[in-house]
């Protein structure tokens, strides 16, 4: 019998109820000790080998090769640190209080954001794997009801806790869903907070340069804007320093978006999430396998 079939009681479960439990308890302590909790964890873990810090290796030496070796290898245990941080405090999005979120969150040039929902459009919140992302997409939708996304687990008591990015009303949808429904609730004037840097296979993509290399990358965000004629409004979060918050800082709405040619968009989604890359580089998610889907004929990466 798999995790799936199995009650939630059941032994297999334990260590997962324990870790829960944990992670509720961090959950009540100031931000600051979290913060240094969670750096000397992320620094721990980067001691020793695992397919996550292998995998950021490839990304960050893909992405960036003009740092060479030693600086690839500086940005990774910095990547590893605030990794850290972001499993520490993943409990202050599940269990905060709304107000306490909103002491937690701090936004930045929300004006853009604000204007938007002023304006009566339907909205769609570009927010790329930042590791603070969770937390920040919870606290947006304590504010106003939310369509949000998930990736399903096999562990039915994960999959419970992440579907926690609803605990404020937001409709979620697991990440291959059907489009119908979400684009009804943008319609409605729920904003979509959007993931849109994922790999989703070469059958549902196309080939775009990212930081130079091809990358498998999803056409849906075009797609949707036009189904909905929503503003694009880029989202980027960051974890603050020695626990002063979490930032999300806002964009204007791209302009000329869709264009009307998917690959075109695409790849310009693309530059838009290496530009704030960029300026948060150890905060990107780069233990995901970005570049796992590859052109044919080209070798694979990982």
């Amino acid at each position: 019998m798999g995790l799936q079939e199995l009650p939630l009681y059941h032994p297999a479960y334990w260590p997962t109820w324990l870790g829960l439990a944990f992670m509720r308890l961090l959950s009540l302590l100031p931000l600051p000790v979290l913060w240094v909790l969670g750096s000397v964890l992320g620094a721990f873990f980067h001691l020793f080998p695992s397919k996550i810090k292998e995998t950021a290796l490839i990304n960050v030496g893909l992405c960036f090769p003009e740092l060479g070796k030693e600086g690839q290898a500086s940005l990774v245990r910095r990547h590893f640190r605030s990794l850290g941080v972001s499993i520490i405090c993943y409990g202050l999005g599940w269990w905060s209080s709304a107000s306490r979120l909103s002491r937690l969150v701090k936004m930045r040039d929300r004006h853009h954001y604000d204007d938007a929902i002023a304006a009566g459009k339907s909205i769609i919140v570009f927010a790329p794997h930042f590791l603070a992302l969770d937390i920040s997409g919870i606290m947006l939708s304590s504010e106003r009801l939310y369509i949000s996304m998930y990736r399903a687990s096999r562990n039915r008591l994960i999959d419970r806790m992440l579907k926690k990015r609803a605990r404020y009303g937001a409709v979620l949808f697991e990440r291959k869903s059907n489009l119908k429904a979400l684009i009804r609730h943008l319609r409605e004037g729920r904003p979509f907070y959007y993931l849109p840097d994922q790999d989703p296979g070469s059958a549902e993509s196309v080939f775009v340069p990212f930081f130079g290399v091809p990358a498998a990358t999803v056409t849906a965000l075009s797609r949707i804007a036009k189904m909905t004629n929503a503003a694009v409004i880029p989202c980027y979060n960051r974890i603050l320093p020695w626990g002063r918050g979490f930032e999300v800082r806002f964009e204007e709405p791209l302009v000329d978006f869709p264009s009307g040619d998917l690959e075109k968009d695409a790849r310009r989604m693309n530059e838009e999430i290496e530009k704030a890359v960029r300026q948060n580089p150890e905060q990107y998610l780069w233990g995901y396998r970005r570049f796992k889907t590859r052109p044919a004929g080209s070798p694979p990466v990982y």
